[in-house]
């Protein structure tokens, strides 16, 4: 590659070639699962007979919204699920997952998570965190564990023997999250989902799906999960989507999740769209292409940056459940000169330094690289990550791979010109 209008070292040129050259046979498996997802949502847009008259804004109530309901529909087709629940005023993945889990547990229920510690910021929904003003917990609803194994895989003897009958909810966070443990494919989810319902029937298995939404050919519903939720700025938005997220499941329990977000009796038969539809199509539409880019984007930073001899995971040859990348930098000061990289590799805001701040929710200095065209927008190119061992750094996105590709680069010579590569 020619790099004329960026400064970049030859020694990071040469690695990016290296890094290229081996990568071939991976980006035609993502090129393969690309594929098979955009003729998915092709054909879910078919079965939903989208048409332009389904851009319309609507005001007020929203009644009669057709719309909204054929979104719903593109996202049922395309998530495999029966019923979904598709709207701009999901605030965030994490709002998404609050109004499921309010949705469907009740007080006195049990809500067993058996992956861990949950993200950040679904610990004070949850009651483990904050003030536990209008928590779970405050409501009632208990909270149980199941932690990871050393090697941070699912620990099946352990949910075997803390899965009973009368459990309400098995819950599972694909992705890792700000943690080196690898992110679940929907084959492992299938085998949580199977032992839930063999040692609790009757128990909604619920899955946290972001960052994990069109990188494989199914998602967690065709392997037994009952209800997913995720965020519309992350891989089903396309990069399109300026907000929102989606609940996707069986339509008894989507029915409920609609009666918390609204109110009981309307659901989701209220909610106007004031004229976002026409950019949550287009960035369905988008969603598997983009995030095939994304993937090879991870994939190139994990090559690359193991040139240079770091620990990265995955590997760049590895399958992958998500579209995370993470890099193990090893000094504070390396992570923050990667972000910086990144940052100049951003279309929007190349010119701003990031710094570590005191982020909502996070319990240490987060830093942040997000040069982004919608604030927050994890499908573009970013990376953060807490100002805490190991000093990894969590890259995510790309809105096409080109422009990930430099993304990648800036960040090895930011950390070149820090005197910070390789060591």
């Amino acid at each position: 590659m020619i790099y004329p209008y960026f400064t970049i070292d030859p020694s990071i040129q040469e690695a990016g070639r290296r890094a290229m050259e081996a990568l071939g046979p991976v980006f035609a498996k993502i090129e393969e699962i690309t594929d098979y997802n955009q003729q998915k949502m092709m054909a879910a847009f078919s079965a939903a007979r989208v048409s332009e008259s389904h851009f319309a804004a609507s005001t007020g109530y929203g009644y009669g919204d057709r719309g909204r309901d054929a979104l719903d529909q593109v996202y049922a087709f395309a998530f495999g699920a029966e019923d979904a629940l598709v709207r701009h005023n999901f605030v965030c993945g994490t709002h998404a997952l609050t109004v499921a889990l309010f949705g469907v547990l009740r007080p006195g229920d049990t809500m067993l998570s058996v992956t861990g510690l949950p993200y950040d910021t679904l610990q004070s929904v949850i009651g483990l965190s904050g003030n536990g003003n209008g928590s779970l917990k405050e409501f009632g609803v208990r909270y149980e564990q199941v932690d990871l194994k050393a090697d941070g895989t699912p620990d099946y003897g352990e949910m075997a023997k803390r899965i009973h009958p009368g459990l309400k909810m098995v819950y599972i966070q694909r992705s890792r999250g700000y943690s080196l443990r690898p992110s679940l494919f929907v084959e492992e989810i299938g085998r949580i989902a199977a032992l839930a319902k063999e040692k609790a029937p009757g128990c909604i298995v619920m899955v946290d799906n972001c960052y994990g939404e069109f990188v494989q050919k199914e998602e967690p519903l065709a392997y037994g999960a009952d209800l997913m939720a995720g965020s519309l700025i992350k891989n089903p938005g396309g990069g399109v989507a300026p907000t929102g997220g989606y609940i996707a499941g069986r339509r008894d329990l989507v029915e409920s999740c609609a009666y918390r977000l609204t109110t009981p009796g309307t659901g989701r038969e209220v909610g106007a769209t004031l004229g976002a539809n026409r950019e949550l199509f287009m960035g369905a539409f988008h969603a598997p292409h983009v995030t095939g880019e994304a993937l090879k984007t991870a994939a190139f930073t994990a090559a690359l940056f193991q040139e240079f001899g770091y620990q990265v995971t995955p590997t760049p040859e590895e399958a992958r459940a998500d579209i995370i990348q993470t890099v193990l930098l090893r000094r504070k000061e390396s992570l923050v000169a990667f972000c910086r990289g990144v940052q100049k590799g951003a279309p929007v805001d190349s010119f701003v330094t990031p710094e570590p701040w005191d982020m909502p929710g996070y319990d240490s200095q987060v830093i942040m690289a997000a040069g982004a065209f919608t604030l927050g927008a994890s499908i573009e190119l970013s990376a953060d990550a807490p100002l805490r061992e190991p000093y990894a750094a969590w890259m995510q996105g790309g809105l096409n791979f080109h422009s990930g590709r430099l993304g990648a680069m800036l960040a090895a010579q930011s950390m070149l010109e820090e005197g910070l590569l390789g060591k």
